[in-house]
């Protein structure tokens, strides 16, 4: 630095070599880099791109305010600054200002510095005040995201608690359901028979509806615990088929199993694989129209069984699959829609595969029905191998 130095924001004197001013608290060492970097070397006009001065807006309004300059010189120096730019020369207005007198280069020096410290300070000034929004907004998302977790949690114990208080009187109304279906309390006539399966097959949806409840309340707590052991899928699928055929036929609709002979045996939790085909199944049922056919195949591979569970139903639009595992979500949301449910089926089949490492895969088309795909690993000792 120069022998004889002032701070470029408050003009202070200052002794040579200060890293601060003492006064108003300028980084003086930045000062002496923006001098060393923009006003040693000399401004080639054709080059105006890089001179200072255009990082200062209204330089000649900043001369006026300090009494370097007067509003007829700056009037002037404007009309010459128009002028050279249509002789082709380009010219800045401080070089316009230098080259007519009105003031020397030091003088511009002296203002565009203070200028650019003066931008830098509101510039620190401006990125405090953001971190400081982006902090209390930050602090803000945190305080809902704690809130939705604790809502979460308690959603989640209360479905627990209350399907299980509405376990004790379904067990009391089925019970007394066999008793009457099997007529130990006398015989029945037609329409108490009718009566008899109406109430049946409702007491039949209460209570898969309350099982799809305990089992996403379990998952949500994080209990989805599995039981993984080898499995015999076609034993699995065979202990099923009266009650799954039983559905099909209360809506017309043909049921196929593929399952090949040899089929290896698989490696998973047996109760939760059987709920989830259970499930697919099911669904295919619901949404597709009397006369359809839902079906199960199973195709072994190398080190894994392929398993497909496929409809002929209404289908599923391409951009809304992804809504189909929302948990209590339906597609169709109206207060009149056709399909009843929980909209928990398809959740809680995504989080038993998900359990096992396996991915559930959809293909759908609108009216023309949807494939529903998923793979579990053979088991490792399987004698057949």
């Amino acid at each position: 630095m120069n022998a004889e130095v002032s701070c470029p924001r408050c003009l202070s004197k200052l002794v040579p070599y200060l890293s601060q001013c003492p006064y108003c608290g300028t980084n003086l060492e930045l000062v002496e880099f923006v001098e060393e970097t923009y006003f040693s070397a000399k401004v080639n006009p054709m080059d105006i791109r890089i001179a200072p001065e255009t990082l200062v807006p209204r330089l000649g309004d900043l001369l006026i305010e300090r009494g370097l300059l007067g509003p007829k010189e700056l009037d002037a120096a404007l009309d010459y600054q128009q002028e050279k730019i249509m002789q082709g020369k380009p010219c800045l207005i401080g070089q316009a200002l230098v080259e007519l007198g009105f003031v020397d280069q030091n003088a511009i020096d002296e203002v565009v510095t203070i200028q650019i410290f003066q931008l830098q300070h509101n510039l620190e000034r401006v990125n405090q005040e953001l971190e400081q929004r982006v902090a209390e907004r930050t602090a803000k998302l945190e305080d809902t995201l704690l809130k939705l977790t604790e809502l979460n949690q308690l959603k989640s114990n209360f479905i627990s608690n209350i399907s299980h208080e509405l376990r004790t009187p379904l067990t009391h109304i089925k019970g007394y359901l066999d008793i009457f279906t099997d007529q130990s309390l006398g015989p029945l006539t037609k329409m108490q028979e009718d009566a008899l399966k109406v109430l049946i097959r409702s007491e039949d949806r209460l209570e898969q509806l309350i099982d799809d409840l305990i089992q996403f309340s379990t998952a949500v707590r994080g209990e989805l615990s599995l039981t993984e052991q080898e499995i015999d899928i076609r034993h699995m699928v065979d202990a099923q088929l009266p009650q799954l055929i039983r559905k099909a036929n209360a809506k017309d609709i043909k049921l196929e199993i593929m399952i090949p002979n040899g089929v290896p045996k698989i490696y998973a939790d047996e109760d939760k694989i059987q709920w989830v085909i259970n499930q697919l199944i099911d669904n295919g049922i619901k949404f597709t129209p009397k006369g359809g056919q839902v079906g199960i195949s199973v195709e072994p591979e190398v080190d894994f069984v392929e398993i497909k569970v496929s409809d002929s139903g209404i289908g599923i639009p391409e951009e809304r699959i992804a809504e189909i595992f929302e948990p209590f979500h339906q597609l169709d949301g109206s207060i009149t829609r056709k399909y009843s449910g929980t909209g928990l089926g398809l959740a809680m089949v995504k989080r038993i595969l998900d359990a096992h490492g396996s991915q559930l895969q959809v293909m759908s088309k609108i009216d023309r029905g949807s494939i529903f795909t998923f793979s579990l690993p053979v088991a490792a000792f399987d004698d057949d191998r």
